[in-house]
């Protein structure tokens, strides 16, 4: 769908009202069909958006912001992009929430890969919009948000995990994660599995019912 400021597709809840809502923001590269594959296995009451990425990739795929690979800096993250899309994705957010039939106090966000790295930045710099974060393969770029007061993050849970051998995200990067939460008092579930750079049938299976236990 391109009603919105974001390109989508929805599977939606078997509740007319207030159903609890999931947004999901694929990796660099990918689209908005990649994470919705996870839509068949999650339960039926969760009205489940996923989300494309806005800058088009040749030739195919997506990004939230461009990854440069140059020789004398190395590969090197485009962060003016990157906070472009973090604020389009709390508008998106804002939007969905207001068409569909849904509930407001029961947000949740997953991201995987770059997905996660600017969902962390969205609930880190628009906590009133989120509850829940699943944080797949990714990291914190501190570089995208400033810290606010600890009240404002009380309410939040992060599950975060890493493939142990990722090999295009380090998992040292990911496990600075926990340290940086609990220094806000920010509620988190850290975990890492023995894959590279995807989401393990456990991974998947530990994330799902964390997020059904909190709703």
């Amino acid at each position: 769908m391109t009603d919105l400021s974001l390109h989508y597709i929805v599977r939606e809840s078997t509740l007319k009202t207030n159903a609890p809502i999931l947004l999901l923001f694929h990796g660099y590269g990918s689209d908005e069909n990649d994470l919705f594959s996870f839509a068949s296995q999650l339960p039926e009451e969760f009205f489940i958006v996923s989300a494309r990425a806005p800058y088009a990739m040749q030739p195919y795929g997506n990004a939230w912001y461009t990854i440069n690979f140059d020789a004398d800096k190395g590969k090197w993250s485009d962060n003016v992009q990157a906070i472009q899309s973090r604020d389009l994705i709390a508008k998106f957010i804002d939007e969905v929430v207001a068409k569909y039939p849904v509930d407001k106090n029961k947000v949740s966000i997953l991201g995987f890969s770059q997905g996660t790295i600017l969902s962390y930045a969205v609930a880190l710099t628009y906590p009133k919009k989120i509850n829940n974060v699943i944080a797949l393969s990714g990291y914190i770029n501190e570089d995208l948000f400033k810290v606010l007061p600890e009240d404002n993050y009380k309410h939040l849970n992060f599950y975060c995990s890493h493939g142990a051998v990722d090999q295009v995200i380090p998992v040292d990067w990911a496990r600075k994660t926990p340290a940086f939460l609990t220094a806000l008092n920010i509620n988190h579930h850290y975990a890492e599995f023995p894959v590279g750079h995807g989401v393990a049938p456990q991974n998947f299976q530990e994330f799902k019912e964390w997020l059904i236990a909190l709703l």
